[in-house]
């Protein structure tokens, strides 16, 4: 929200799996930022969730065209920027929702690894930018791990984020966990319990 695209107040942006224990939070976020967030999902249920979290418009994927649902409320323009913690299966309706010059932030593979891509494609689309980050490359030096801390941590405690608790599991239940997260039946963060 800060360091791979600097969110700003009144642009938008869209975010997939927007239900889930990280986009929950980045969601949320964004609209503490003042964005306007197209937040898609998986249903209905979910739907109402994100609805409830702030976002401006929400999509329900497999039940609309992602890009051309982002066309029409951007009116043709497109977001600048898109978070996909998806993978394989969003990746190309991804890039289709971006503006010119937009930015692909790429962070997750929740639907599998994304294939190889061509640069072409990305001249084709508006001569986009692609990002995979990863949070040691952003927290490498002590300084930034603390700023990073400072402002996720500020935003929880004034209360304009707030982590959602999906479902609880005991440690020994990992492998139920992971089973739920890869069927997307759960929303908001997880928690593996040791000693349950």
């Amino acid at each position: 929200m800060r360091r791979c695209h600097h969110v700003r107040r009144n642009e938008w942006i869209l975010l997939h799996a927007a239900a889930g224990g990280v986009g929950l939070i980045a969601l949320q976020w964004a609209v503490a930022l003042g964005a306007r967030v197209i937040a898609v999902v998986g249903n209905d249920e979910k739907a109402a969730l994100v609805g409830a979290h702030g976002a401006a418009e929400v999509i329900v994927s497999g039940r609309e065209n992602v890009a051309e649902r982002v066309r029409a409320i951007t009116r043709g323009r497109g977001v600048p920027v898109v978070y996909d913690g998806v993978g394989k299966d969003t990746f190309f309706a991804s890039l289709d929702s971006l503006a010119p010059l937009g930015l692909m932030v790429s962070y997750g593979n929740a639907s599998g690894a994304v294939p190889p891509v061509a640069p072409l494609e990305l001249t084709r689309r508006g001569s986009l930018f692609l990002t995979r980050p990863t949070l040691f490359h952003y927290t490498a030096k002590r300084s930034e791990l603390e700023r990073g801390a400072r402002e996720l941590f500020g935003v929880v405690g004034s209360g304009r984020v707030k982590v959602r608790i999906g479902r609880e599991y005991a440690l020994a239940d990992a492998a139920e966990a992971h089973r739920d997260l890869e069927a997307r039946r759960t929303t908001g963060s997880l928690l593996l319990l040791p000693g349950r």
